[in-house]
Parts: C-alpha cells; sequence; structure tokens
C-alpha cells in the first residue's frame, strides 16, 4: 500500500467516526489520534481530502441528522439539538440557521411530508456547505 493510500484510509477511519458517532464529544486531537496524525496535519489534510474541515464536517453531519428528527413531530427542537450532540440551543440554532438558511423552528414548520421516497427527501434536502 502507497503511503498515500494509507494515508485517506486513515482520514477515512476518522471521517466514519464522526458518522457514526456525530452525538458523542469528539474533537479534533481525538480525531487525529484515531488518524495516527498531529492535529494541525490532521486538519489540513482532511481539508484537503474532503473539501471541509473537521469541526465543518461533523457540524453538517449533526445538522442532517437534526433535519431528520425535526421532521418527526415528537420531538422538541430543545430534544433535537441534544440528541444529535450539541451543547447549547443557541449554537445549534444559529448553526442549522447558517447550513439551512432557516431556524430549526421553520424548517419544522415548512416541512411538508412528500410522497417520494425517503431517499430522493434525503438528497433534495442535504445541505452542501456552509453558508
Amino acid at each position: 500500500m502507497s503511503p498515500a493510500e494509507d494515508q485517506n484510509r486513515r482520514l477515512l477511519r476518522a471521517r466514519d467516526t464522526m458518522d457514526r458517532d456525530f452525538a458523542k464529544p469528539l474533537d479534533v486531537p481525538g480525531l487525529a489520534a484515531i488518524s495516527f496524525m498531529s492535529p494541525a496535519h490532521f486538519t489540513r489534510k482532511f481539508q484537503a481530502t474532503f473539501g471541509e474541515t473537521p469541526h465543518r464536517y461533523l457540524q453538517r453531519r449533526r445538522i442532517e441528522r437534526a433535519m431528520a428528527l425535526l421532521r418527526d413531530r415528537d420531538e422538541t427542537v430543545t430534544n433535537v439539538c441534544f440528541s444529535v450532540g450539541f451543547e447549547s440551543l443557541g449554537t445549534f440554532s444559529r448553526t442549522f440557521s447558517n447550513i439551512v438558511g432557516i431556524s430549526p423552528s421553520e424548517y419544522r414548520e415548512r416541512h411538508l411530508p412528500l410522497p417520494v421516497p425517503v431517499c430522493f427527501v434525503k438528497s433534495w434536502s442535504k445541505p452542501s456547505s456552509f453558508g
């Protein structure tokens, strides 16, 4: 295996951890340790490989999950906030608004169940980047 392939596998291991454990407290030093890299090197290589910083990637994954939970009217916005890994409702609302363009409450109000497969809804509603 080439050094580039090895590095990519280690970066994928960290990204898979973020995908799986997005609701847990994750930080760059811990993710860098999973990849056997220094935090600064990990951040640079992650951004070069995936097009966004580890922090932004994790926030986007959390917001994607929050969007799905907000479509379920049984959960309060506060419960959704904490269940996807945010520690503050204000930070959650601000991040959600920056990524999606509207507040979590507005998102819930505007959401109407669509008679289409869930995979299409996820594809259409997936946030692509910040702001």
